[in-house]
C-alpha cells in the first residue's frame, strides 16, 4: 500500500496517518487478520550520509523495530551488534557496505540530509547500533533503518508513512486480502492518496521468472509422465500377452470379456499405486539421507546471487509438501487407469479359439 510515492520518491507524495490508519484496522478485521503475518509501516526518503571520512547516498527507511522485525529478515542479517529497538531514538542499523565507504564501527557517528515535509534540507546525527550483510550490494551499500519516531521527528512528517507493507500465509490469499483493502480504502483510492498493490505487480521481473520457471516444472513433469504412461501400457499390455492362453482357458470355463478386462486394468491401477508409493518413499529417503541439510551450490552461484532485488539463498534445501505429493500421487494413478485401457480391451477381446493355439 503506498501513494505516488513509489513513482515520485517525494516525502509530500506520503500516506497520511488516518490512510495509515484505515489500512492497519482493515488488515485486523476477522477473516482478514487470521491471514497476515506480519504488517510494517516504512517512510522511505532518499538521502544522504556524512561521516569524517566521506559522503554516500542511501536510502533511509523509518520503521517500528517490533513489526519490521516479524516483517522482513533484515534483523536476521546481523553481522555486529543489534538491531533497532523500540527505546532507539538516534539509533542507526547500517549495511556491511556502507560501512566500509564511510568507515563506520559500531558506535560510529554519521549524518544524514534529506528534504523534510516543509521542504527543506534538514540533517540528523545518527550512532551505529548494528552492522548487517544482506548479500544484494545495493541493500549492503545504501539502506539504512531508523526508528519511526527518529524520522518524524528529523522530517516533519510525524506518523506518517511511505508505504504499507503486508505478509500473508499464502499467495493465494493476496487477490480477497487486497480486494478488502481496495474497499476499505475506496475515498483515498479514488482521490488518488493511496494504492494497493499484489507482489506481483511490484515486481513484475520476480513474478515472470516464476512462471518461466513454474512452466519448465509442468513441461518436466509432463514428460515424465508420458514416461509412466508408455511404461504403464508395455508392462500390462506384456502382462496380458504373455498369460493370452490362460485368460482364453479362463474365458472358455466362463469368465466373460467384462470381468478379464477389469482384472487386467485392477493389475494395473494395482501396478501404479505400489510402484508410486515405493517410487515416493525411496526418493524421499534418498533425498533426507543425501539433501536434507541442503545442497550447496555457491560453487556454481557464488556466495551473493540475487535476482530482481532478492538474494537467493545458494543451499537448495528439499521442501516436503503432502499435499502436493498427494496430488502427483493421484495423477499417476489417473494416468495408470488411462493406460491400462488398452491392454484390458486386448485381454477381453481374446479369441478363445485362436488362444488355445497360442504357445510362450
Amino acid at each position: 500500500l503506498f501513494r505516488s510515492f513509489r513513482r515520485s520518491r517525494k516525502l509530500e507524495d506520503r500516506l497520511m496517518t488516518d490512510v495509515r490508519g484505515k489500512a492497519e484496522q482493515a488488515l485486523a478485521a476477522p477473516g482478514i487478520a487470521a491471514q497476515v503475518v506480519a504488517v510494517s509501516s516504512r517512510l522511505s526518503v532518499s538521502a544522504l550520509a556524512s561521516s569524517a571520512q566521506g559522503a554516500r547516498p542511501v536510502q533511509v527507511q523509518a520503521v517500528d523495530p517490533v513489526a519490521e522485525a516479524r516483517f522482513s529478515t533484515l534483523d536476521d542479517q546481523l553481522v555486529e551488534g543489534r538491531y533497532l529497538e523500540p527505546d532507539d531514538r538516534l539509533a542507526a542499523y547500517i549495511g556491511v557496505g556502507l560501512a566500509s565507504s564511510l568507515d563506520l564501527r559500531l558506535g560510529s557517528r554519521l549524518v544524514v540530509q534529506a528534504q523534510d515535509a516543509d521542504k527543506e534540507i534538514a540533517a540528523q546525527l545518527l550512532r551505529v547500533v548494528g552492522i548487517f550483510r544482506n548479500g544484494v550490494p545495493e541493500v549492503d551499500q545504501s539502506v539504512v533503518h531508523i526508528p519511526l519516531q527518529t524520522a518524524g521527528e528529523w522530517l516533519g512528517s510525524e506518523h506518517d508513512v511511505t508505504n504499507v507493507g503486508v505478509v500473508l500465509k499464502d499467495s493465494t490469499a493476496v487477490a480477497p486480502v487486497s480486494a478488502h483493502l481496495e474497499q476499505a480504502l475506496a475515498d483515498p483510492i479514488g482521490r488518488g492518496d493511496a494504492r494497493v498493490m499484489g507482489w506481483r505487480e511490484a515486481n513484475p521481473a520476480l513474478a515472470a521468472a516464476i512462471a518461466i520457471d513454474s512452466f519448465g516444472n509442468y513441461l518436466v513433469f509432463g514428460i515424465l509422465f508420458i514416461i509412466i504412461a508408455f511404461g504403464i501400457v508395455n508392462t500390462v499390455l506384456m502382462s496380458v500377452l504373455h498369460r493370452y492362453r490362460e485368460f482364453g482357458v479362463l474365458q472358455a470355463l466362463g469368465l466373460t470379456p467384462g470381468r478379464t478386462g477389469t482384472i487386467v486394468l485392477v493389475e494395473g491401477l494395482t501396478l501404479t499405486a505400489v510402484s508410486g508409493f515405493v517410487g515416493v518413499t525411496l526418493g524421499y529417503l534418498a533425498t533426507w539421507y543425501f539433501f536434507g541439510d541442503g545442497l550447496d551450490m555457491a560453487a556454481l552461484m557464488g556466495e551473493d546471487m540475487t535476482f530482481s532485488g532478492v538474494v537467493i539463498d545458494p543451499v537448495m534445501v528439499p521442501q516436503f509438501y503432502l499435499v502436493r505429493v498427494g496430488q502427483i500421487l493421484a495423477f499417476i494413478l489417473a494416468i495408470g487407469a488411462v493406460a491400462s485401457v488398452y491392454p484390458a480391451l486386448r485381454a477381453a477381446r481374446i479369441d478363445i479359439a485362436e488362444s488355445m493355439k497360442f504357445e510362450r
